[in-house]
């Protein structure tokens, strides 16, 4: 069934969703020390 098929998947997609923001949160970091406001 679909449903168990999004279910199973849905941490999958949790952890993707998590490192997207890491890596967001790194490129800002290198973004500031380079342009130090």
């Amino acid at each position: 069934f679909p449903v168990e098929r999004f279910y199973r998947d849905a941490p999958l997609l949790a952890i993707g969703e998590g490192t997207n923001e890491l890596q967001r949160i790194i490129i800002a970091r290198q973004l500031i020390e380079r342009n130090p406001v």
